[in-house]
């Protein structure tokens, strides 16, 4: 069996990830999204938050692509989460140059560290390439629009966080 893992910390989860997720879906047997708990990064939603947003959206794409797709919180090196999960892959995602960079580095040192797990590079699709979570976070905490670049489950967490301290602050 055939095991990817593509890890995150999906702050939210977007539209983007989730087409990494489906394609990522067709290569493996088994899909692992890897919910990184990243206290450093002060995440919006919680990590229970996360999971349950991850789950929700996961279980349609379970069911279109055939692959059992499953949610992983971790906290330790990427590679040992590999391992926690018995995948032989690591499912990385790219948008620009700029990450290309940063995921060569982290490659180089997963490769020192368990040279028999494999990464693999799906670039986004050009109309998802633009789309980063902290972005969605900040057009959202600005009262913009966020419903294309997220599903509507996503929109309405975004709305519900973000609308009450809109609210809050109009009427200070």
């Amino acid at each position: 069996m055939r095991v990817g893992l593509y890890p995150g910390t999906f702050d939210p989860i977007t539209l983007g990830h989730l087409d990494i997720i489906r394609r990522a879906a067709a290569l493996v047997d088994r899909l692992v999204i890897g919910v990184a708990i990243n206290r450093d990064k002060g995440p919006l939603f919680s990590l229970e938050q996360r999971v349950a947003m991850i789950e929700a959206e996961c279980a349609k794409l379970s069911d279109q692509t055939g692959t059992e797709i499953v949610v992983h919180p971790f906290e330790n090196l990427l590679i040992h989460a590999a391992h926690d999960v018995g995948a032989q892959v690591i499912v990385r995602g790219l948008r620009a140059v700029a990450d290309f960079e940063y995921e060569y580095q982290m490659v180089g040192m997963n490769r020192q560290l368990d040279d028999s797990v494999e990464t693999v590079f799906l670039m986004a699709e050009a109309q998802h390439q633009a789309i980063a979570s902290k972005l969605v976070k900040e057009i959202a905490r600005l009262d913009g629009d966020v419903s294309k670049f997220v599903t509507p489950l996503v929109n309405q967490e975004l709305l519900r966080r973000f609308g009450a301290k809109a609210k809050a602050a109009a009427t200070a």
